[in-house]
């Protein structure tokens, strides 16, 4: 018990020396609405009528993304992208993005939660290949802080540690797949805590239950 107390009190030190009022996540995606096949929506721009034919596509029969579905589009894409190392896209962190992405906990991504995710990953690949200074197709210890800033993330030492030792590889290179898991947790994390901090205080508090729903089901 003493332990457990110690671990969290040292990850809660780190956690309170960040200003949460830097952060700027990505707006949460519009409420979901049923998908009819072939439907188009009133007022639908011609860039996204044409994503959600792509999107019936890829979704099949049920109109909705599973993390399985999801670990095979990214695969597919990431191949033909020879500048990007990467390892692939693992069913675990493609589950872990479905859940965080996940807003009505039906445990699949509907059409406005894949697209949001999907213009995330296009965003966040720009910012990848714009800081990977040495063309390595990886981001380096020492180039992860700008790209972090550039993706609306400036988090302090003690947090880059953290995050390099959980998403990095023994030298501190982060890949792809590794560099958008993160990202996606760290954005929806965010997106969370400003949900809660209702009076914008930069704290927030929670209950045993709340507490679980945030870090179990991501």
């Amino acid at each position: 018990m003493f332990l457990a107390q110690k671990i969290i009190g040292g990850i809660l030190d780190v956690v309170s020396n960040v200003d949460p009022g830097q952060f700027t996540p990505s707006n949460p995606p519009p409420v979901r609405r049923p998908l009819v096949q072939g439907q188009a929506q009133k007022n639908e721009s011609e860039e996204e009528t044409q994503f959600r034919k792509v999107f019936q596509q890829l979704a099949g029969d049920d109109m909705e993304v599973s993390a399985n579905e999801l670990m095979n589009i990214l695969n597919k894409i990431i191949t033909k992208h020879h500048d990007l190392k990467t390892d692939g896209f693992s069913i675990e962190s493609c589950r872990s993005m479905v859940a965080v992405m996940d807003s009505d906990s039906s445990g699949k991504l509907g059409f406005q939660e894949f697209k949001y995710l999907w213009n995330n990953i296009k965003k966040w690949q720009g910012i990848y290949k714009a800081y990977d200074a040495d063309r390595s197709g990886t981001i380096g210890a020492d180039e992860l802080p700008a790209a972090f800033r550039a993706a609306g993330f400036p988090l302090n030492d003690q947090m880059f540690q953290m995050i390099i030792r959980r998403y990095s590889d023994e030298s501190g290179n982060m890949d792809f797949d590794n560099f958008i898991g993160c990202l996606v947790r760290l954005d929806a994390m965010c997106r969370a805590f400003k949900t809660l901090d209702k009076d914008n205080s930069g704290s927030v508090k929670i209950n045993i239950k709340e507490w679980l729903q945030l870090t179990m089901y991501s």
